[in-house]
């Protein structure tokens, strides 16, 4: 880039570049990125717009753009999201937290009493947890996942948000739940379908973990053994709160019913979609 690059022509390059490899929203993600490159809000970008670049800043960028091209989520490009109105770390360790799973956390807080002990299980980048633990200051919380990397993203955020008196983070399967009984237990947990992995989105299919993602049983392995566990790891009148794939809300209601959970519900996302499976022992 030998020519003068102002912040308005570069904005403008890199959204027809994000264009071309068939990302949905390039101009957005251009602004975002150049934002987070030059340290600016979206409003600076505006007031900067005829800026010269210094090579410095264009060194700096020049990455970023190809990583965001390949179709790296832009999420693990800034290494930062915001879920819950929080902001957290994230990487290719962890899921990226979506806003759909927000109907989770409404859900979860509908449920719980002034104080109790919850279980957030595949707990990923604490998202979760943190976002529950941020409004419900007298409950202890505990995030488990099987990943140790993904523990390690879920305890900076859990620092960075000054929760480590709050909350724990252990490493385990959600095929053996720890032997404690909880008032409401959560969980994202993997729910896609090895047949359904071709139709992914290439940011997903290609960056997001498949442990976080894949479920054996057409994406019910999960929920098999949540339900499987959950009377013994519930307290009377304890919840089990649970996000699902779109197509699978009657199959999962079913696995509620028949571990013999009561006031089984199914909860909808904004978009209309099923997105919450919740029972009561």
């Amino acid at each position: 880039m030998g020519e003068t690059w102002t912040l308005l022509k570069l904005l403008r390059w890199m959204t027809q570049y994000f264009s071309e490899k068939g990302i949905d929203n390039p101009r957005l993600d251009a602004e975002l990125l150049l934002a987070h490159a030059l340290d600016l809000d979206r409003v600076g970008l505006y007031l900067n717009y005829d800026r010269p670049l210094l090579q410095a800043e264009l060194d700096l960028i020049r990455p970023l753009a190809k990583r965001r091209g390949q179709r790296e989520p832009l999420q693990y490009v800034l290494g930062t999201t915001e879920f819950w109105s929080l902001e957290f770390k994230v990487n290719a360790a962890v899921l990226i937290p979506r806003p759909d799973t927000e109907v989770l956390i409404e859900e979860a807080l509908a449920k719980a009493g002034p104080c109790g002990q919850l279980l957030d299980v595949g707990t990923g980048s604490g998202a979760i947890v943190v976002s529950l633990a941020s409004e419900l200051s007298d409950w202890k919380m505990t995030g488990l996942d099987i990943s140790p990397e993904a523990l390690g993203v879920a305890q900076f955020n859990v620092d960075q948000h000054q929760l480590t008196e709050q909350i724990q983070l252990i490493q385990g399967n959600l095929a053996e739940l720890p032997a404690q009984q909880y008032d409401l237990i959560v969980s994202n947990p993997p729910y896609i379908a090895q047949c359904e992995w071709d139709d992914l989105m290439p940011e997903v299919r290609c960056f997001e973990p498949q442990l976080a993602l894949l479920a054996d049983h057409e994406g019910l392995e999960c929920y098999q053994h949540l339900t499987n566990q959950v009377r013994s790891c519930l307290k009377p009148e304890g919840w089990l709160l649970v996000e699902i794939g779109y197509q699978q809300a009657d199959a999962v209601e079913a696995l509620f019913v028949a571990a013999g959970l009561k006031h089984v519900f199914i909860r909808k996302d904004y978009s209309g979609q099923p997105r919450v499976v919740g029972g009561q022992v």
